[in-house]
C-alpha cells in the first residue's frame, strides 16, 4: 500500500496530491467521530434524521430503512449527526419541534432521552477519535515495532541549561519530573513541550543518583514533515554508542497496549500545549486551521501511506479533545449541561441554554477565524 501511494504521489500534481490527502484525512477523521454518535444514538434507541459528511449543498445522499439520510456535502470541513428533535447540526433543542413531535417521534427524540444515554451519545463521538488514534498506532507497533534508545548522555552543549547544571557524558536519566523514563525519547518528550518551565531530573551517574533542576530554553527544529517548530531543549546529545539503539517488537496485545500508553501520552500533551497556550507560554503559530492542515497532508501522503495514517491518528487525537472542551456547541459543552442537569435534577432552563450556545457559538467562530488568520497571514 505506501509503494501505492508513494507511485500515484509521485504522478500528481502537488496541489493535486494535497487536496486529495487533505479531503481524505478530513473524512476518515469527521467519519469516525460522526459514527461514534450515530452508533451509541442508535443503541441508545434515539432517532437519527440526518448523517452528514462535510456542510453545504449536498452533493449525493441516500435514505436507508430506518429512515435516517445519509449525505455527502460539497464543504468537506466538518460533519454532524442530527437527531429526531435537534434544531440544527449542533443538536440544540427545538422546543417547537418537539412539542410537535408525535408520541412514536417523542419517544425516539434525543431530548427527551434519560440524560445518561444523551451524555454517551455525545461522548461517543470524541471517545471515537481515541479508538481510532489507538487502533492506528496498535497496527504500526505490530507492523513496525518502536524504535527506542538508552536515556544515557553522549555529550552536553556547551553553554546550554545542561552544561550549566553540571551534566555529565554517560549519566543516565532515571526520571524526570517524577515521571520514570525508559528510553531517551522519553526524556525528549517530557522536556520539549515544558519550554521555560524548571524540570526536576534524577540521574544515574556511576551507581549514584543525583538530582538537578533544569529549565528547558526554546529552540527551533524543523519536524519531519518540514514544519518549523519551537521546541524545549536542555542540551544533551544521545548517540549510537551511548543509546544502543534498537527496535522494540509487539505481540498483537502488547501493541494495543503500547498504542494505549501512547495515545494517552498524545493526549496529556495536547492538554499540557492548551494549558500553556492559555497563559501565554506557547506561539500562537503552533495552532493552524485547514491550510496548515492540508500542507500537513499532502506532506504526508508525498512520504508514504504510513506518515499519512500516522496524521490522521494525531489529527484525531485533537479533534477529539477540541470537542471535549467545554463550549457550546461542542460536544463538551452539551456535556457540561448534561452534568449540571444531573446534579440538579431537572434540565437547564432553555432561555439559559440558548443564551450560552449564542456565546459559543461566536467563541468558536472566533477560534476558527484565529487559526485561519494563522494559515493565512499571521504565521
Amino acid at each position: 500500500m505506501g509503494e501505492l501511494v508513494s507511485g500515484l504521489a509521485g504522478g500528481l500534481p502537488s496541489l493535486a496530491l494535497t487536496i486529495i490527502a487533505f479531503v481524505f484525512v478530513l473524512v476518515v477523521v469527521v467519519f469516525v467521530h460522526e459514527m461514534g454518535h450515530f452508533l451509541v444514538g442508535r443503541w441508545c434507541g434515539i432517532g437519527v434524521k440526518t448523517f452528514s459528511i462535510g456542510f453545504g449543498p449536498e452533493l449525493f445522499g441516500w435514505n436507508d430503512r430506518h429512515g435516517t439520510h445519509w449525505r455527502v456535502a460539497a464543504v468537506p470541513l466538518g460533519g454532524y449527526v442530527k437527531f429526531v428533535g435537534d434544531a440544527g447540526a449542533a443538536s440544540e433543542p427545538d422546543a417547537e419541534e418537539i412539542a410537535s413531535l408525535s408520541e412514536a417521534e417523542r419517544a425516539v427524540a434525543f431530548h427527551t432521552q434519560p440524560v445518561w444515554k444523551r451524555a454517551a451519545t455525545v461522548f461517543a463521538g470524541p471517545f471515537a477519535n481515541f479508538l481510532l488514534t489507538i487502533a492506528v498506532f496498535a497496527v504500526m507497533f505490530a507492523i513496525y515495532g518502536k524504535f527506542v534508545s538508552e536515556p544515557t548522555v553522549a555529550q552536553v552543549v556547551p553553554d546550554s541549561p545542561a552544561a550549566m547544571a553540571g551534566l555529565q557524558p554517560g549519566d543516565r536519566f532515571v526520571s524526570v519530573d517524577g515521571v520514570k523514563v525508559e528510553s531517551f525519547v522519553d526524556v525528549q518528550r517530557l522536556v520539549s513541550g515544558r519550554a521555560g518551565e524548571p524540570l526536576v531530573f534524577v540521574l544515574d551517574r556511576g551507581g549514584q543518583q543525583i538530582t538537578v533542576t533544569l529549565t528547558p530554553e526554546v529552540r527551533e527544529q524543523t519536524d519531519p514533515l518540514g514544519n518549523v517548530v519551537k521546541v524545549g531543549l536542555i542540551g544533551v546529545v544521545n548517540d549510537k554508542d551511548s543509546g544502543q539503539p534498537h527496535v522494540v517488537t509487539f505481540s498483537p496485545l502488547g501493541a494495543v497496549v503500547e498504542a494505549v500508553r501512547e495515545t494517552g501520552f498524545v493526549i496529556e500533551r495536547t492538554f499540557l500545549f492548551l494549558k500553556r497556550f492559555v497563559v501565554g507560554r506557547e506561539d500562537r503559530c503552533a495552532l493552524g486551521g485547514p491550510v496548515k492542515i492540508a500542507g500537513m497532508a499532502g506532506k504526508a501522503a508525498g512520504m508514504g501511506f504510513a506518515w499519512l495514517v500516522q496524521l490522521i491518528a494525531l489529527l484525531s487525537v485533537g479533534i477529539g479533545i477540541l470537542n471535549l472542551l467545554p463550549i457550546p456547541p461542542l460536544d463538551g459543552g452539551h456535556l457540561l449541561f448534561y452534568g449540571i442537569e444531573a446534579i440538579i435534577r431537572r434540565p437547564v432552563p432553555m432561555i439559559v441554554m440558548d443564551a450560552v450556545y449564542r456565546v459559543g457559538f461566536f467563541l468558536v467562530m472566533g477560534f476558527m477565524a484565529f487559526v485561519f488568520w494563522n494559515d493565512l497571514f499571521g504565521c
